[in-house]
């Protein structure tokens, strides 16, 4: 059953819907490919490409929340555009940093930007549409981004031949473009149910929140980026350069690889759910995780490499954009941003985490032997989809604003 509340305002296009995604992706599509170029740029060790990665990530998850509370109050458009700003502004600087520390405050102010753009994108979705349009909505916006995310990786290794890591992240100014479209075209409008007092608002968060379903997801969602994130962008660019002698051009283009399959699944997810259901494939998509992780590590050829990516990709396109549907799905409309964004903090905790872990890891037993150690993760995940909390039947929600 449907959890959606009605939404004052007129539906946002899918094109800015699509554009806010796509800006969210940039602080570490464009970043990966180009990863060991600007380490050495700095002087630095292999190892600091984590804390790269991770710092745009970090403040997420204490940003999340605040924004997604912010968004619950006082409307979609007041909040994101402000994101959408900071994240521009930062990815300028980003490109510009004189020095390796530089760069790492850039991406840290720019994590705070980038903590309200694709949550909100999927509570726009949830606002305005309902049922199965909203699962077809969350997956074509999925399709989306992992369309990004084959984009980007190839236009970051692009630019990189063309004039350096420096002209690679300059695409993530392009965020100012988009914060000034969805300053026109959003409405500038509120929950018509919002709890009048923060305390009240609180309370009923922290009750929607305490749906073992949404509990589970959090988790999951953390695990997966864990895994998205520690060994896809950050292991396996080290990996392609050291067992492969790949240079950053054709690191973006195998990068990008897994969008193929990705996408093809989140264009379909509607169909593929209602043939599957939601708990045996979100169980196929910890699998294939697995499976993938164990092939990318153990493979001798750039051949078997892609294979394994390919697989990689479809796990990606199963279990995200269901991880977020679900979400959308069980949390009331008035406390909708801060559920979502609850996930999305855990979703940033993932993303610091696994950098900082699996870069400290393949520094001590390399590449290779992380990619199949991470196939542990990939368990995990399956072991919580295997539960009944996820895909137990969704509730029609009541109210739960109380009188302080």
């Amino acid at each position: 059953m449907s959890t959606r509340a009605a939404w004052p305002g007129r539906t946002p296009p899918p094109l800015l819907i699509w554009a806010v995604t796509l800006t969210g992706i940039t602080a570490n599509t464009l970043i990966a490919p180009v990863l060991p170029d600007i380490v050495a740029d700095f002087g630095r060790g292999d190892s600091a490409s984590g804390l790269l990665v991770a710092s745009a990530s970090l403040p997420g998850v204490v940003a999340a929340p605040m924004i997604g509370l912010l968004a619950d109050r006082h409307g979609r458009r007041r909040v994101l555009v402000p994101c959408l700003i900071i994240f521009g502004t930062m990815g300028l600087a980003g490109s510009l940093a004189p020095t390796y520390w530089t760069l790492v405050l850039s991406r840290l102010l720019m994590g705070i930007g980038t903590a309200g753009l694709i949550n909100l994108a999927v509570v726009l979705i949830g606002d305005h549409y309902d049922g199965n349009e909203r699962i077809r909505q969350v997956g074509r916006n999925a399709a989306v981004l992992t369309g990004g995310l084959a984009l980007m990786p190839m236009i970051s290794g692009a630019l990189e031949g063309l004039g350096g890591w420096r002209l690679s992240l300059l695409p993530s100014s392009l965020a100012l473009v988009t914060a000034a479209a969805a300053w026109i075209v959003l409405d500038d409008v509120r929950p018509p149910d919002v709890s009048s007092s923060l305390r009240g608002q609180l309370r009923a968060g922290r009750e929607a929140l305490g749906s073992p379903a949404i509990r589970a997801t959090v988790l999951s969602g953390f695990l997966i980026f864990v895994m998205i994130f520690g060994l896809f962008l950050t292991t396996l660019p080290v990996h392609l350069k050291e067992e492969f002698g790949l240079s950053a051009a054709p690191r973006g283009l195998l990068l990008g690889i897994p969008s193929i399959t990705s996408t093809l699944i989140a264009l379909n997810l509607a169909r593929i759910r209602g043939a599957l259901g939601l708990r045996r494939l979100l169980i196929t998509g910890a699998a294939l995780f697995g499976i993938s992780l164990l092939a990318v590590g153990l493979s001798p050829t750039l051949i078997a490499v892609v294979l394994g990516l390919l697989v990689y990709g479809g796990a990606e396109g199963a279990t995200v954009p269901s991880l977020q549907e679900t979400t959308v799905a069980r949390a009331p409309a008035e406390q909708r941003g801060v559920v979502l964004a609850v996930w999305v903090s855990a979703v940033r905790l993932g993303q610091a985490v696994g950098p900082l872990l699996f870069a400290a890891v393949f520094g001590a037993i390399g590449t290779g032997a992380t990619l199949i150690a991470g196939s542990a993760v990939a368990l995990l995940v399956l072991m919580i989809h295997a539960g009944s909390a996820i895909s137990a039947p969704i509730v029609e929600p009541t109210s739960t604003d109380a009188p302080d």
